[in-house]
Order: structure tokens, then C-alpha cells, then sequence
């Protein structure tokens, strides 16, 4: 946890749950009064190299204002492409400076991994210094129902910084293509559900930008319970052979980060399957489940995300017709 000067857990349990995170198939909002204190600028960062040690890639955290969110840029002959945009506006702004003072060059490109805030939020300010925002057409679309969500829960809380209108990147396409920006030759992977209802990875020679298809060193969010299409989703990013995987969440690292999201997802599922979930999901069954997980994984982050993630892997297993997919993934 980060210092209590900027969040007690319990303020961030009241901010991530419902509304945070890649699902979005509640329709409850958080019980816990607004918080008063949202940040004006980001009280933390991380930029610099990471294990890859690729001068061309640079890498930026957030604070845990803004649920430590990792974006990206890579830097090219003729500028400098963002992967993500971040959760308020400052943030966007703070990282396409970064961007630009590390690499001497102008941010040309943006691209929006799934739909979350995390993700979609900066785009307005990106657009307003003539950044072009792009995501695919399956992104796009889920944009509009996940912005309507996040403002009732957020948009107070973070006011000025969390923008109201609904950003509106720009679609590459419904399918996987080549995107041309900055000089660079980008490989946009369109890919179905996960912790979204869907996705786009994006491959840099060996580099794979994932989003939080990957939570590395942290809990994952599981809000869809769509844990059977996710582990088909990183299934297609494993056959991709990526040399290094950039995760939404935790640090960069190899392909082996993609194997371990596959294992902990199928533990998860295999926990909960084994009490034989039935109709409504059972809190008092899942708490040792809870229990157990955080034990399993000393040291991850935001365990605090398997308070909704596992009722949602039990309503998945209980579901006759299939995992729950939600109304705006």
C-alpha cells in the first residue's frame, strides 16, 4: 500500500468496488461517501527502463489515486506512441509530457487497449493537443455504457480531474491490422473477452502491450467471471511468442507472465468450482476462498478485487447457459 496520505484501503475498496476494474456487469453503486481529497496531479509516478532495457519503450505508473495503472510509449523515427491514456486528465497530460521530454519527440498516437477508464479517460485532453486516439470497433462500442457507469461512481469523486463527456477515440477496425504511427509498424491484435467483453494487445516487434489481460504481481479483476474466454484470449497472445509482455498492472516482464495469469485464473476457477456453486453466489462459502487466494499470492496487490471477482466466477460455474457476460462488456 502506498502512504496513508493518499488512500486507506477502505477508501479504495469504496473507490474500485463496484466500479472500478474491467468489468462491468454491476449495476450497484459504492455505499461509501465521495472522496474529497482526489488529486489535482499525480502524487506519484514511475518512469524509466524496465527489465528489457529497450531505449525505445518507456513506461509510466500512477499513483495509487489512480489504482497504480501502468501506460506505455514507444518511441519512433517520426515521434512517439502512447499505449493507453490514462484515468484523469492530468494524468494524461503528465504522461504525454514525460513522453515527450524523455524522448525529444511529439506524441503522435494513442492507442486504447479495452474499456476502462484507466485506459479511455485521457483521450479528450490527448485529442485537444493533436494526438490521434485509436481503439478497435469492438472497444469503441463498449465505451459509451462504461463511461455512463463511471461518472455516476467517479465522476464527483475526482472532480475536476475525471472528465464527464464520453471520449470518443477513433476506430482502426474490427479486425487485427497494421497501424502506420510515428514511423513505427504496429501489429493491433483485436481479440475477444477477458476482463472486458474485448480487447486489443499491441505488438512492437517482441514487445505485447496487453492491458489488464495481465495483472502482474496483483489480484486480477474478475468482475465478468469470464475467466473460460480469458484464458482463450491469452491462449491467442501465448501463440503470438512475445519476448516481453507489458501488463496493465505490475511490472514488465517475459512471456512467462502470460502462463502465470493462465494458472492463476484456472486456481481461481478450480477454488470456486470445488463447492459446487449453485444459483446465488454463497459469501459465506467464498470467504475462505478469499482467504486461501490471498495466501497462495503473498505479495500481490488489490486483493481487495476478489471481493467482486469471486461472486462473479460462482455465478459463471452456477449459470446453465454459460458465463454471465454483463450489459456493458
Amino acid at each position: 500500500m502506498r502512504p496513508a496520505s493518499l488512500l486507506s484501503l477502505a477508501a479504495i475498496v469504496a473507490l474500485s468496488a463496484p466500479g472500478f476494474g474491467c468489468g462491468g456487469a454491476s449495476t450497484s453503486q459504492p455505499s461509501a461517501k465521495p472522496n474529497k481529497k482526489a488529486p489535482k496531479r499525480p502524487a506519484r509516478h514511475a518512469v524509466g527502463a524496465e527489465p528489457h532495457r529497450d531505449a525505445r519503450i518507456g513506461s509510466y505508473v500512477s499513483d495509487s489515486m489512480t489504482f497504480d495503472t501502468s501506460a506505455y510509449w514507444i518511441e519512433g523515427p517520426a515521434g512517439v506512441v502512447l499505449v493507453d491514456t490514462g484515468f484523469l486528465t492530468p494524468v494524461a497530460l503528465d504522461l504525454v509530457e514525460r513522453a515527450e521530454t524523455a524522448t525529444g519527440k511529439t506524441v503522435t498516437t494513442a492507442i486504447v487497449l479495452h474499456a476502462n477508464p484507466d485506459k479511455f479517460n485521457g483521450t479528450a485532453a490527448l485529442q485537444a493537443r493533436g494526438v490521434e486516439v485509436l481503439t478497435s470497433q469492438q472497444v469503441l462500442g463498449l465505451i459509451p455504457a462504461v463511461h455512463q457507469k463511471r461518472v455516476k461512481w467517479f465522476g464527483k469523486r475526482y472532480a475536476p480531474d475525471y472528465p464527464l463527456e464520453q471520449p470518443a477515440p477513433t476506430a482502426f477496425g474490427a479486425e487485427t491490422t497494421t497501424l502506420e504511427a510515428a514511423g513505427l509498424a504496429l501489429t493491433a491484435h483485436v481479440l475477444g473477452a477477458g476482463c472486458s467483453g474485448a480487447h486489443v494487445a499491441l505488438q512492437f516487434e517482441g514487445h505485447l502491450f496487453v492491458g489488464d489481460l495481465v495483472a502482474h504481481e496483483n489480484h486480477a479483476w474478475m468482475e465478468l467471471g469470464l475467466i473460460d474466454d480469458w484464458q482463450a484470449t491469452l491462449d491467442r497472445l501465448v501463440a503470438l511468442q512475445p519476448t516481453w509482455v507489458h501488463p496493465g498492472r505490475g511490472p514488465s516482464g517475459g512471456p512467462e507472465l502470460l502462463t502465470a495469469q493462465k494458472a492463476y485464473l484456472a486456481d481461481v476457477k478450480a477454488r470456486v468450482a470445488a463447492l459446487g456453486p449453485q444459483g446465488a453466489p454463497d459469501d459465506a462459502r467464498l470467504k475462505p476462498v478469499r482467504a486461501a487466494l490471498i495466501a497462495a499470492y503473498p505479495g500481490y496487490g488489490y486483493p481487495f478485487f476478489l471481493g467482486l471477482g469471486l461472486p462473479a466466477v460462482w455465478r459463471s460455474l452456477a449459470a446453465a447457459d454459460g458465463p454471465a457476460s454483463g450489459e456493458s462488456r
